[in-house]
């Protein structure tokens, strides 16, 4: 029997505004994500005190959440390509609204941890699901930046704003308030979502099996990075260390073997080598290691070499804030002017140009700090929209739920790599704890030597990925005369104004794949 296509699909929103219901929806999940962890962190010696939680444990407040949230991504966006997208987001975010209530009956540092990490598998289950949507809503290249834009801007602001809410609150309420808080985003979010997005359609998705024993390998692959550094910190015996780099190499090396030679995958390697794919993700890993590393080294500088206090180091960073939050209405006519491919590498670049600066030329002053600084902001404001929309074209449209967790995944790793190995640096070239004594002329010089061996160090590795994106990219937007003809995973994509080579479908349940540049305005 051959299925037509619903006469009830709604047609691709023409403008922006006209899908404002599901956008303050889509909107409110990245504010979730990124004000949860920013405003609790203020929180944390409070916490500390009120539950009488040892330092070890009071690290997993925040580490359970970002372990389980890291660790299932994968799972969740393969389950949502097979089930409906919006159908797993909506009960993920059911979730996060009673987990979050739950918050109010706890009376032990282990019952919070274990709220966290049930509020990481919320986040598992909605965050990739926000990007995935977005694209989907739209049919035109030129809107889902615009869309992806209006969601990191929810998010930014969350982002910014966490630390003072978090302060404002504490001094009126309880900290159980700024968990609690996530109950009444998730309720804007589901009620956007379920009213302003239509539910998945059969085309939509996929029915292969889910691949469980590929689903345990990459999480356990991916909890062993994002747990291992801590590990090292942790303690003085490294031997538990030793022990999760074996079993984190050995999931990584199973997961591999085991998706290449699986019938039903979860994640299927090739459409992961695909050039838009793999270029998309090379971006977002390069732009999350120098921002880790800039962010790590830049704390350090500044209290540490300079004997700032917390506050005054906190204002030196606030220029980054103000330009993630005053850049947004520049990204489309920059990704007009430019295209999205050039767009994707010209601001990763930009990224690691900022670590760069930092790290050779932050010893003679704060004003290559602020340099640094707004070179990585402006660059990260555009990378989080258009390395994203890359990986999302690059793949069929019942795979973008686990495209947009490979984004997500992409993003923590590298994150996690660049801390680790920044912190590893200092800690070989200048001891094991840079804060345990007062700087002295040598341990200073040693210092922002070491500083900058490390930021050199990452901004090396970062810079080799935004150059294998950049080839990549160009395998993408040249194809040879051997080429198959465009598929479903988006190869024909290009820059400002390609060629259409035929008919191109268009819908909400279109990959994406259109050769439209219209007006960013």
């Amino acid at each position: 029997m051959t299925e037509s296509v619903p006469s009830s699909v709604p047609a691709p929103p023409p403008r922006l505004r006209e899908a404002w219901v599901a956008l303050a929806g889509l909107s409110a999940v990245f504010l979730f994500e990124m004000l949860d962890n920013s405003v609790l962190n203020v929180a944390l010696p409070t916490i500390g005190r009120d539950l009488g939680a040892p330092t070890a444990s009071l690290q997993w407040v925040s580490g359970a959440y970002s372990v389980a949230f890291g660790g299932l991504m994968l799972l969740f966006g393969a389950i949502a390509d097979r089930f409906g997208r919006r159908r797993v987001m909506l009960v993920g975010l059911t979730l996060l609204a009673t987990v979050s209530v739950l918050t109010l009956f706890v009376t032990s540092i282990d019952q919070l941890i274990a709220v966290r990490a049930l509020l990481g598998v919320a986040a598992a289950m909605t965050t990739p699901g926000s990007m995935a949507l977005a694209f989907r809503l739209f049919d035109r290249d030129d809107l889902r930046v615009r869309a992806l834009t209006v969601i990191s801007t929810a998010g930014l602001v969350g982002l910014a704003a966490g630390p003072t809410i978090g302060g404002f609150v504490l001094a009126v309420a309880p900290w159980q308030v700024l968990i609690v808080a996530n109950a009444p985003i998730a309720v804007i979010a589901f009620l956007g979502i379920r009213a302003g997005i239509a539910a998945d359609q059969r085309a939509d998705r996929h029915r292969d099996p889910i691949d469980v024993l590929g689903a345990v390998l990459g999480a356990v692959t991916v909890v062993g990075v994002l747990l291992t550094p801590t590990l090292f910190v942790v303690g003085a015996d490294t031997a538990p260390a030793w022990v999760a780099i074996a079993v984190t190499v050995a999931a990584g090396i199973g997961f591999v073997v085991r998706e290449r030679t699986a019938r039903h995958p979860l994640l299927d390697l090739r459409l992961v080598a695909q050039p838009l794919v793999a270029s998309g993700l090379a971006y977002k890993a390069a732009t999350g290691l120098a921002m880790a590393g800039l962010s790590y080294l830049t704390t350090l500088q500044l209290q540490l070499a300079w004997g700032w206090t917390p506050a005054l180091a906190a204002l030196g960073t606030l220029p980054q804030v103000v330009v993630l939050l005053a850049s947004g209405r520049f990204v489309g006519p920059f990704v007009k002017r430019v295209g999205l491919d050039r767009a994707a590498w010209m601001s990763a670049a930009a990224v690691v140009a900022g670590l760069a600066v930092f790290a050779l030329l932050a010893r003679f002053g704060y004003p290559w700090v602020l340099v640094a600084l707004v070179l990585v902001a402006a660059g990260m404001r555009v990378v989080g929209v258009v390395a994203g929309s890359s990986v999302l074209r690059g793949l069929p449209g019942d795979r973008t739920s686990i495209g947009a967790a490979l984004v997500d995944t992409a993003s923590e790793l590298a994150t996690a790599v660049g801390i680790a190995a920044t912190g590893t640096i200092l800690a070989a070239l200048v001891g094991s704890s840079v804060t345990a004594e007062a700087f002295d002329p040598a341990r200073l010089t040693a210092f922002e030597e070491a500083i900058v061996i490390a930021g050199l160090a990452i901004t090396a590795l970062a810079a080799g990925l935004v150059v294998a994106g950049i080839r990549w990219s160009r395998r993408a937007t040249r194809p040879t005369p051997a080429d198959p003809a465009p598929t479903s995973a988006g190869l024909a994509l290009a820059d400002p104004a390609p060629t259409p080579v035929g008919p191109t479908p268009v819908g909400p349940t279109s990959a994406g794949h259109t050769t439209q540049e219209s007006s960013y305005v």
